[in-house]
């Protein structure tokens, strides 16, 4: 059966980020991911974690500057300093908070850019030597234009591109179900040819980004397949709630590994 973890980032919005922690563990979730923690004190995520008894498997290392545009460093040429400081910041936080898997994001820079092109190559391979040291996968994740215009990685064949070409152990594919099918489709069949290289898969329904089970997918027939195929990983749940996060939950009982 597989294993989901609730995105905090996007669940249980009707509480303060520390207390979701609670609410996922009394929800029947046994791990959480979330996009940025850098706002909170590692003691404080790392208590809350414990308290709720659910294991953290996944964030991202910090994007830049946010607010001035930023969607991430790892393709953007002339920064790679800043890239390195916002990586050591995260695998700290990863250290102490036992999280095994980091997502580095590209930035917005056209994918057809030689420059951002060997950037990326270049600064995926000192962050996933870094993070190898710790024990630590470097995911990468595709992004549809829609959601995320301008985004240097766009496309799945050319993310499993980047991973063949510089064939590093640790660095593997973030496989998002609601960018690949927006991207391109096909997700079953992507995700069992791309199974060798995933190290972390989301789901959320499409087009409207909420419950799974409520759009154009057959989430559950995706669910099965991957357990089916021995898929070891962690499916995580990161969509936008059609109204409270419990109230949508009828989706995950199948799925609940805690009473």
């Amino acid at each position: 059966m597989p294993r989901f973890s609730a995105n905090l980032s996007f669940l249980f919005q009707e509480l303060p980020f520390l207390e979701r922690f609670d609410a996922a563990g009394q929800a029947g979730f046994d791990a959480v991911e979330f996009l940025f923690p850098y706002d909170f004190p590692v003691s404080d995520l790392g208590n809350a974690a414990r308290r709720a008894g659910v294991d953290i498997v996944l964030f991202n290392a910090a994007a830049g500057d946010l607010a001035a545009g930023d969607f991430g460093l790892a393709a953007m040429s002339g920064r790679g300093e800043e890239f390195r400081a916002q990586c050591g910041v995260a695998l700290d936080y990863a250290r102490q908070l036992g999280c095994a898997r980091l997502h580095v994001m590209a930035g917005k820079v056209s994918a057809y850019n030689e420059e951002a092109r060997e950037t990326y190559k270049a600064n995926l391979t000192w962050a996933a030597g870094e993070f190898a040291k710790n024990g630590i996968a470097l995911l990468v994740e595709p992004l549809n234009p829609r959601s995320v215009p301008g985004y240097f990685l766009s496309d799945f064949d050319q993310a499993a591109d980047i991973i063949d070409e510089l064939a590093l152990p640790n660095l593997k594919l973030q496989f998002d179900i609601f960018h690949r099918q927006i991207l391109h489709g096909d997700v079953t069949e992507a995700l069992r040819r791309l199974l060798p290289l995933i190290g972390h898969v989301q789901t959320a329904s499409v087009p409207e980004r909420h419950e799974p089970g409520s759009g154009e997918l057959d989430d559950a027939y995706i669910f099965a397949m991957l357990d089916a195929w021995g898929y070891p990983g962690f499916v995580g749940a990161e969509y936008h709630p059609a109204g409270a996060t419990g109230d949508g939950l009828g989706w995950f009982a199948p799925y609940r590994r805690r009473p």
